[in-house]
């Protein structure tokens, strides 16, 4: 054992090395599996064993190798289209998600009355984007600023009742401490509701991402004449399936990056 100061803090270092390399490999190994579960799902795919499972033809479903071939093609147009659409989810994410936010505010602050209109807020999910397209459409034209308005309404009420029940399943003990100090509504509102309900907030946000990504794709369908949706309707219209699904892979592929994006900053929020 060592004796001296200068001899204890070598020890600790030297103990903790180890630690942070086994950290390091656990991390690599849980970034490693689901890439090694999507290369593999991807070979047995282009190895046509989904076909012979489920008897499809090649029309069907085509292998990945067709699909590239489809996406190497229309390399600019679908990246243009790619871009239109995720300024629509992109926008539709955050109006939605802040409007749900900024709702749920007065109504942590004034809990009572506030869960009437969480209730009503809460129907817009009930609302099919089937009738909200059209709706939103002769409100705001046939361009962008009508799929956000679907993609807002969509994301609206999830961020709001999330939010709403993380400012507000809070431990009473928290409150009693705060009111012994005469600590404001505001106070006990940044100090002890927001940290709470952050994690619940950025549930709310992962949610919304996928969401935005189906209410935009799905919006594009009826009357736009851009975007992914509008192309992937086309497409699939015409039987060009291999350009259909690329337009598939790029959706999921825009949706998996903004998900990081949501991710990451719910770890530099939350440690």
């Amino acid at each position: 054992m060592k004796t001296t100061d200068g001899q204890a803090v070598i020890s600790r270092k030297t103990s903790a090395a180890p630690a942070s390399f086994r950290t390091w490999i656990a991390v690599r190994q849980m970034s490693f599996y689901p890439w090694l579960a999507g290369i593999l799902i991807l070979l047995l795919w282009q190895l046509k064993l989904f076909h012979r499972l489920l008897k499809l033809e090649l029309y069907q479903l085509p292998i990945p190798s067709d699909i590239w071939g489809a996406f190497r093609d229309q390399y600019d147009l679908l990246l243009n289209y790619m871009g239109y659409t995720g300024v629509e989810i992109f926008g539709g994410f955050l109006v939605g998600s802040l409007l749900g936010f900024v709702i749920a505010i007065p109504a942590s602050l004034y809990p009572n009355g506030g869960r009437g209109g969480i209730a009503m807020i809460a129907m817009l999910n009930a609302v099919p984007i089937v009738a909200l397209a059209p709706v939103m459409n002769n409100w705001f034209g046939d361009g962008v600023a009508s799929r956000i308005g679907v993609v807002s309404v969509l994301t609206m009420a999830t961020m709001c009742v999330n939010a709403f029940k993380g400012m507000t399943s809070i431990d009473p003990a928290y409150f009693e401490l705060m009111q012994s100090y005469a600590a404001s509504k505001w106070k006990v509102f940044f100090k002890i509701r927001l940290p709470h309900g952050l994690p619940n907030v950025f549930a709310a946000l992962k949610i919304n991402m996928t969401t935005s990504i189906i209410g935009a794709i799905v919006g594009e369908f009826f009357y736009a004449s851009r975007g992914l949706g509008y192309l992937l309707s086309d497409q699939i219209k015409l039987a060009n399936m291999p350009l259909s699904w690329a337009c598939i892979s790029l959706a999921a592929i825009l949706g998996i990056i903004l998900y990081f994006v949501v991710q990451s900053t719910e770890r530099f929020f939350i440690p």
